[in-house]
């Protein structure tokens, strides 16, 4: 964390209040800039670790804890960690099948369409696109049945496939 700029907008205050006054005023701030610096930074580093406790207090078998690295803090998270709660991701699925994990990137805009495609059904954005991806295999379509829609996929009733069949 880069204290740098916390410290630069106090000074800069200190500086706009030394500018009421004469050269002397603000001569006396650029002085008690220079000697506050180390005092500030170890008030800031203070709160900073009672946060941390206040933080870990809060927290289910994890230590957050700061340090210093070059003069700035550095914070540290220190226990398990999982993934996401038990509830939402199950070790198999109803049909007995190993859960996979993986990393989708889609655009912002399809992911607030499919975000609210879900919520008009009830489900959360994962399970509306398990059961997209269910239905783009070719596999069942889940409790409702008629799914969520594959990609590429046209049911408007106004399209006609038109030509001839041997």
């Amino acid at each position: 964390m880069d204290t740098t700029r916390h410290l630069d907008s106090l000074r800069q205050d200190l500086r706009r209040v030394a500018d009421v006054g004469d050269a002397s005023a603000r001569d006396v701030a650029e002085r008690l800039i220079l000697a506050l610096e180390p005092s500030l930074r170890m008030a800031l580093l203070d709160a900073l670790h009672e946060a941390a406790g206040e933080i870990t207090a809060q927290l289910d078998g994890a230590v957050v804890t700061v340090g210093l690295a070059n003069r700035e803090p550095v914070f540290t998270v220190v226990g398990a960690r999982t993934a996401a709660p038990a509830a939402e991701t199950p070790d198999t699925f109803e049909d007995g099948d190993a859960v996979a994990r993986i990393t989708f990137r889609l655009p912002e805009s399809l992911k607030v369409r499919a975000e609210a495609l879900a919520a008009q059904r009830g489900q959360s954005l994962n399970t509306w696109l398990v059961n997209a991806a269910r239905l783009a295999a070719g596999g069942s379509e889940g409790p409702s049945g008629d799914g969520p829609g594959a990609p590429g996929r046209n049911r408007s009733p106004r399209h006609v496939i038109q030509g001839w069949v041997r």
